[in-house]
This record gives structure tokens, sequence and C-alpha cells, in this order.
């Protein structure tokens, strides 16, 4: 198996999404139809669809969106990460609403485009802290010259499972490696934080990477923060803008050509089960897994 914990769904018919102006190769329908096309010949058996920063007065609109396309026969998607705005004292309602409702698996902000203070102001904190003591997790999205923000954030609330969104956004293509690997190296002694592996290359040069470009930067997130901690996701359509899904899925597998199965499998899927309770391998719990029985 093989589950895609990061997957966007992009219906202008639908949703308003500002931010899909800034970038025109992306400023398009991108369907579950589509998706889905791609990720069976990827070898994708689930997915998770991640919130795509539609206009905020929209955040429901788009969680009653991603469950339609739930429904769907044959659908591949079995929850939802949806979009909130911690900044806003109108978040808590959004957490009482959908703790209740087993779709909604996480909620995520994208922390990089906020202004200096926002993520560490006492109402920020304090909403994320609600999330302690739910099956709720937070994905957080910031760039890798950002992950003293996430550092922050961890510590602040270390009872919620934090996502730290695409290996935290390496400047690949920039080559600014060792701030990067410094920040993932301090944030990954956080217990409470697990990395995802999805779509990074989005941020190398489209024209010239190779799997040996990505190897440092996967193998860094991998030595971090253990096999335990890591989940993988596709980050399709933004993938797209680096090759696409094939061309990730592909440069993953052969990354994790040398490794020993039971890592694959954590990676692939067996983490994403247990952090989400997605019942994908309720009668097949490794029975070696040290994390299998743990909570955040």
């Amino acid at each position: 198996m093989l589950v895609d914990t990061h997957l966007h769904i992009i219906d202008k018919s639908r949703l308003s999404y500002p931010w899909l102006a800034e970038v025109p190769a992306l400023d398009r329908d991108f369907l579950y139809a589509e998706y889905k096309r791609q990720a069976l010949r990827a070898g994708i058996s689930d997915a998770i669809h991640m919130e795509v920063d539609a206009a905020p007065d929209r955040i429901e609109a788009e969680i009653d969106f991603a469950g339609e396309q739930s429904r769907q026969p044959g659908s591949l998607i079995r929850g939802c990460i949806a979009a909130c705005r911690p900044e806003e004292p109108r978040f808590s309602a959004l957490v009482e609403k959908y703790t209740a409702d087993p779709f909604v698996l996480g909620f995520r902000r994208l922390i990089n485009p906020l202004p200096d203070g926002v993520s560490d102001s006492s109402i920020f904190v304090e909403n994320i802290r609600r999330l302690s003591g739910t099956r709720l997790t937070f994905d957080a999205h910031v760039h890798g010259h950002q992950l003293p923000r996430a550092i922050g954030l961890a510590d602040a609330a270390p009872q919620v499972r934090l996502i730290l969104d695409h290996c935290g956004v390496p400047d690949i293509r920039g080559g600014d490696f060792s701030v990067w690997r410094e920040g993932i190296a301090d944030i990954a002694r956080r217990e409470n934080v697990t990395a995802k592996i999805s779509g990074i290359i989005a941020y190398a040069d489209p024209d010239n990477w190779t799997v040996e470009t990505l190897r440092p930067y996967v193998e860094h997130i991998i030595e971090s923060f253990g096999w335990n901690r890591v989940v993988w996701g596709s980050d399709w359509p933004v993938c797209t803008l680096g090759g696409g899904l094939l061309a990730w899925t592909s440069a993953t597998h052969a990354l994790l050509s040398g490794c020993a199965n039971e890592e694959r499998e954590k990676l692939f899927w067996r983490n994403a089960d247990r952090i989400w309770k997605l019942g994908l391998g309720a009668s097949l719990t490794h029975p070696t897994d040290p994390e299998a029985t743990q909570s955040p």
C-alpha cells in the first residue's frame, strides 16, 4: 500500500483560491478524476485530501467538497485535513464542530506567509493547544528558514501531533542546505513532530534534478526523525511544477531501494494508518512496531 497524505483537489467552479492568480502553472482545475488515473498508475492505494488555501469564508465548504469526492464509487480518499485560522477566535468553534466528524483528520494553517509573531501569539498557541487530547493533528507549513516558527509551536503545544509539511520546504534549487539541515535536526528532537516527505521535486530545478539531487534531503529527514515519524505525500498538483506525480513516486522508490521492507512500509502507509487511524492495517498491525500502541 502507498498512502498519499497530501492530495489537493482544485475545482474553481466550486471554490475560490485567491493565491492561484500568482501561480499561473497551477491556475486551472485539478480534479479528482485526473488525480485518480495517475495515482492508480503510480500504485497509490489511499489518499488524504489536504486543504488548498481556499478563501477563508469557504473553509467548511471545502470540507464538504472533499467529503463529496470521498463518496464517489471507488474513491481513494479516506479523510481530509481542513483549513483553519488559529489566529482568530472562531477556531474553537471549528474544532468543536469537527472533533466528532471522523472524516476530518486534522487542521492546517499556512504559517509561511504570516507576519512574524502571529504563529507564536497567545491566541494562536492557545487555539492549537485545543487539539490536545483529541485525535486531530496540525499540519505546519513553513519554509526552511522559518523552521524556528514550527519549533516554537511544537514546544508550546507538546501534546499535539504536529506534521511538518514537505520536509520543511528546503530550498533545493538554491542549494541552501546547511540552515535547513540544522533546523530539521533541531525540530526532530521534539517527539510530537512527524515529518512529511512530500512533493519536494517542486522545490528543485525542474529541468535538472535527479534522484541524487533529492537524496541528501530525504536521507537527512529519515535520519533525524527515524522511521516511526515519517509519512509520505504527493503534494499533487504542486508536484507538477517539478515533473509530476509519476516522477515523484518513481524518485521515492529509487531513494528507498536499499531500505528494508518494514522501513518502507512505515513510510508508505503504516505510520499514516496509525497517526490518523485510517483502519488500513487493523488486522496487519506489526507486533514489533514500537509505536503501534503509542499516542502522540
